[in-house]
């Protein structure tokens, strides 16, 4: 569950924080409060490394602030490498955005999303029909889960037992092709739980057996395969966390790689699954050193660290996204707090690059996203200005 874009500098901080933030109740409705076009032509475009290597092409949301903190911040990609995501404007207020593989940039508003600073609407997975799913914060701070069709239409939604109170209520994530979506919601007392919603709408929630049931602890959320089986994680009595993966039925089976941590915060999150039910992520280990990992669907897990990642504390690699041939994309933060993106082949060998115009201090550098069987990388940057920018690498 995330209200606000993955940001790698800060482990638990990007893939968690956000996540442990709260989110969402929802009215049901399907209208679309606001879509601009973008030609393609209004782009920037990077270019290309050198004639044989990938290309970068940088994009913005039309309406991006150009502050910091603010920009483009590109979520998910499907096989048609279209991406979805979210920007921020001059004011903070965030919007969802689809990007089409020719470039045209569409914008949207959820129903009754805050036009405040710090709230708005969070556009997150994208299946192959281009349903997405996502949520939006309320100007009180409550959020709302939500699916917008292919066509634009908008639904939103809420588990029942959702809190109702700032930072409470409903969040939606991943989304499959068969239009099942797998998100999170906190309950009153700040307690966290999972859930799967249908193409239809019906929920069913989902806690792990031994998740912790205090304030900002419990069952989250995450990526739903084809098939739907989900992966995720969950954080235990004593704010540790652990893998989990449900099968369709509503089998869970949790699991840690070898070496993880089991101090506070530390432990292993759960990020991308694919169709054959492989798993990426990353653990963290006693010394707070991050690495990512690969769990084979018969639960056989190999970690792995990118060359050039630092070894202090909240540095390391993190796997995110994982394609059917088991190719994944992520992130390594260096010795100086700088991210940078890699990608790692199903036979291990990895690639490590940077988006043209990513910074290189702290908190600053390129974040990958998702990645689809073409090996199509969607992420962002941030600049030295320390404004995010969407971008897709090509090969």
């Amino acid at each position: 569950m995330r209200k606000t874009p993955l940001v790698l500098s800060v482990p638990e901080g990007g893939l968690r924080s956000s996540e442990r933030k709260v989110v969402t109740v929802a009215v049901l409705s399907i209208c679309l409060l606001f879509a601009v076009a973008m030609p393609a032509q209004q782009q920037a475009i990077a270019g290309i490394a050198d004639s044989k290597g990938p290309i970068f092409t940088t994009f913005e949301a039309p309406g991006a602030g150009t502050g910091a903190g603010q920009g483009t911040h590109a979520e998910s990609i499907n096989a048609a490498a279209v991406i979805s995501g979210s920007y921020a404007d001059s004011n903070n207020t965030s919007h969802g955005f689809v990007r089409a593989k020719d470039g045209t940039i569409t914008t949207y508003d959820a129903p009754g999303a805050g036009t405040g600073a710090g709230v708005g609407t969070y556009g997150g997975g994208i299946n192959t029909a281009g349903a997405i799913a996502g949520s939006y914060l309320d100007d009180g701070e409550l959020s709302h889960g939500f699916e917008r069709a292919a066509d634009g239409t908008v639904t939103t939604y809420e588990v029942a037992e959702a809190g109702t109170g700032a930072d409470q209520g409903t969040y939606g994530g991943g989304i499959n092709n068969a239009g099942a979506i797998s998100g999170s919601y906190i309950d009153p007392s700040n307690v966290v739980h999972g859930f799967v919603r249908t193409k239809k709408g019906a929920i069913t929630t989902v806690t792990v057996a031994g998740a912790g049931t205090g304030i900002g602890q419990g069952t989250f959320g995450g990526e739903i395969n084809k098939a739907g089986v989900i992966a995720a994680d969950y954080s235990d009595a004593n704010d540790v966390f652990h893998g989990y993966v449900r099968a369709a039925d509503g089998t869970i089976t949790t699991f840690d790689p070898p070496g993880v941590g089991t101090g506070f915060e530390q432990g292993t999150t759960a990020v991308g699954i694919n169709a054959a039910g492989v798993i990426s992520g990353s653990y963290i280990d006693p010394s707070n050193v991050v690495h990512g990992f690969v769990r084979a669907a018969d639960g056989t897990i190999a970690t792995f660290d990118v060359p050039g990642a630092g070894t202090g504390a909240n540095q390391g690699t993190f796997g995110v996204g994982i394609n059917n041939a088991g190719d994944i994309t992520g992130g390594y933060i260096d010795a100086n707090g700088a991210n940078h993106g890699f990608v790692r082949a199903a036979d291990g060998t990895i690639a490590t690059f940077d988006a043209p115009g990513a910074g290189t201090g702290l908190f600053q550098g390129t974040t990958c996203i998702g990645i689809n069987a073409a090996q199509d990388i969607a992420g962002y940057y941030v600049d030295a200005s320390n404004v995010s920018h969407g971008f897709i690498r090509t090969k």
